[in-house]
This record gives C-alpha cells, sequence and structure tokens, in this order.
C-alpha cells in the first residue's frame, strides 16, 4: 500500500477499522451470545480471523471446516474436520450457528441450510456473513480464474491456502429467502452494508473510483441492493414445523 493510499484512509475513511466487515459481523453474533450459549463457527478455518473469537463469552465454541488446519484454530474450544452439508453433530446442540463468508463457496446451499436447521435447538440462530453477488467483486471474480483471486488477496496479506473456489448461489437476499425457505429457519433480519472498498486499496485511482461507488450505493436508496455485505439473521422456529415433512411424505 502507498502512502497515496494511506493518507486516503485517513481522510476517506477516519474511523473505519481493518477488516470493518468482520467487525461488523463480531458485534451483530456478539448480540446473539449469551455465558450459557453453545456455538458453532461454521468454516472455522485455521483461526485466521480474530474477530471470530468467541472463547470466554460462550459456554462452548465449536467449529467446523473441510481444512485440516482447523485443529490449530486457537478460538475453539472443539474443532471438527467436516463439510457443512453434513455437519458432524447431532440434532438441537447449537444456540447459535454463524458463517463468516462461508455461502460464497457453497456449491449445495440447500444441504447446508438444512443441516444447520437440524443442528440449531429450537429457536437458535443462523448468522452469517458473505459477499453480495450483484456487487462489482463478486461480477469480477466470477469472470476471473482462481489464481487471479488467489494474486489479488496475497496483495492484501492473505496467503493463496486461505483463498478457496467460489460458486456464489447463495449470494443475494433473495437466494437467502429462498433456500431458508427450503429448510426449517425463517428468515428475520436481512440487511446489506458498504464499507471502506477494501480489494481497491493497493492505488489511488482505483481506491477514488470505489470510494465513489461506496458513497453512491449508501447515499441513494434505489441502489442499496448493490451494497457488498450481505448480513443474515435466520431463526430456528421454536415449534417444528410440519410442512417440510409433510412435503417429503408428498414427494414420496
Amino acid at each position: 500500500m502507498s502512502r497515496l493510499t494511506r493518507w486516503m484512509d485517513r481522510v476517506l475513511y477516519p474511523r473505519h477499522a481493518t477488516n470493518w466487515d468482520d467487525q461488523l459481523f463480531r458485534e451483530i453474533i456478539a448480540t446473539h451470545i449469551r455465558p450459557d450459549s453453545t456455538v458453532l463457527d461454521l468454516g472455522a478455518g485455521a483461526g485466521i480471523v480474530p474477530q471470530m473469537n468467541f472463547r470466554g463469552l460462550a459456554s462452548r465454541v465449536c467449529g467446523v471446516d473441510p481444512d485440516p488446519r482447523v485443529a490449530e484454530n486457537q478460538y475453539l474450544d472443539e474443532a471438527k474436520v467436516g463439510l457443512g452439508d453434513a455437519i458432524p453433530y447431532p440434532d438441537d446442540t447449537f444456540d447459535v450457528v454463524f458463517a463468516d463468508n462461508v455461502l460464497e463457496h457453497l456449491e449445495h446451499p440447500d444441504q447446508v441450510f438444512r443441516e444447520v436447521a437440524r443442528v440449531l435447538k429450537p429457536g437458535g440462530i443462523f448468522l452469517t456473513k458473505t459477499p453480495n453477488r450483484n456487487h462489482y467483486v463478486p461480477l469480477i471474480s466470477r469472470c476471473t480464474p482462481h489464481w487471479f483471486h488467489q494474486w489479488v488477496n496475497k496483495l492484501r496479506g492473505r496467503e493463496s491456502e486461505d483463498t478457496f473456489p467460489t460458486f456464489y448461489r447463495a449470494n443475494t437476499a433473495r437466494d437467502t429467502r429462498g433456500w431458508t425457505s427450503k429448510s426449517n429457519l425463517e428468515s428475520e433480519r436481512i440487511r446489506l452494508f458498504e464499507g471502506r472498498p477494501e480489494y481497491l486499496r493497493t492505488m489511488a485511482l482505483p481506491y477514488l473510483a470505489g470510494w465513489l461507488y461506496e458513497r453512491a450505493v449508501n447515499l441513494i436508496p434505489g441502489l442499496s441492493g448493490f451494497r457488498v455485505i450481505i448480513v443474515s439473521e435466520l431463526r430456528k422456529p421454536r415449534t417444528q414445523s410440519l410442512e417440510l415433512p409433510l412435503k417429503r411424505a408428498r414427494a414420496a
């Protein structure tokens, strides 16, 4: 990062923390965690995001990830290697499940949403943060090869092994509502946010373009659907819905 872009940080975003989106998501998650909560970090990885450390705030924090490095994640009380479409925990285990930048990597979101609903306790909540497919960053991502994503993230200080393939099949508010309706979850709140243009901060001119975009989508209501981050709060009903079993029975 050049001296000019650091100066732009101070002038354009004096109150923005590094990784502002993870800090925002942390604050939202924390409002749902109690000292007696059992929490699952779905897609916990190796623990490279300190904002996702909730040890000490909850009774128990577990993590699941297909990457064996999840065993090194110091933010977890218990780590298991596994996939989101076959979460290795019993039914009705967790009060809170959260997924930070995970939905964009799901090839079969329907299976993952159903699995989350299964492991949540009645009344439990599934919290997600993911890029909005209608934003310019995912649009560019979908048109470029994986090696390009690794290169861009390396410029931002992220190692290549922490950059994973993307599918963007659950990455609009409409997508989220659709997958939610097909699982035993209810959409409680879905919000979109735009902040400092993190991917454009390597050079001054792209940074300026990103700042103009940020101002537009935050100030013009009709453009709010093009903000970068989608944060969803999805609730498992306290009473079991009969609709899904009935649908399965009809299909049989």
